[in-house]
């Protein structure tokens, strides 16, 4: 039997990535965006709102970066979402963690996630209801240890934090349990 449970964000799982951007002053700022997903096969949307520092800044700079968080680093991509670069102007220090300036985009890759998509910015989307910035995918840059035959990534390997909306807990990605595009062909038979 169904129970109603009314309007929640009930959607799972939800990525946890973090969003970085270069202020104009060269500063590195970053934030924790769960809500952020692939709408094209080059192009990604974060659904931030326009006030976030990193907004602001990737508005500036017109480049961003979207690193995948993993297990190994839940500490500093939860710090990411709880301090504000609006009020604390040296949170990227204060989370210990490390850049280097991505090769293709005026953005930074933290060096502590494992898998990072370089992005120029595209489009800055507001209507009543949503406010988001999208990105064009320029590279995706990863460690070694999470790339597999083809140049794929393996999510097994890169351990990546899933958002729970419904408790704020966070999820670790499991093991693969099927193939797609594959799992359901039976079921086109007859």
């Amino acid at each position: 039997m169904r129970k109603n449970l009314g309007v929640q964000p009930a959607l799972f799982p939800m990525p946890v990535v973090i969003v970085a951007a270069y202020g104009a002053d060269g500063s590195i700022c970053a934030m924790n965006a769960a809500w952020a997903q692939i709408c094209a096969m080059d192009k990604i949307a974060l659904f931030i709102d326009a006030d976030h520092k990193t907004t602001k800044n990737i508005m500036e700079t017109r480049a961003f970066t979207v690193n995948i968080a993993d297990v190994s680093n839940m500490a500093p991509a939860d710090f990411f979402g709880i301090a504000t670069g609006n009020k604390m102007p040296d949170k990227f220090e204060r989370s210990g963690c490390h850049a280097v300036k991505s090769a293709f985009v005026n953005a930074p890759v933290i060096t502590e996630f494992p898998v990072a998509l370089e992005c120029e910015f595209a489009e800055e989307i507001e209507t009543k209801h949503m406010h988001a910035i999208v990105g064009r995918i320029v590279n995706v840059s990863a460690e070694e240890r999470v790339i597999g035959d083809k140049n794929k990534i393996l999510p097994e390997e890169v351990n990546a934090l899933i958002f729970d909306q419904y408790r704020s807990g966070y999820f670790a990605v499991g093991e693969k349990v099927g193939q797609a595009w594959n799992a359901g062909k039976d079921l086109m038979k007859g």
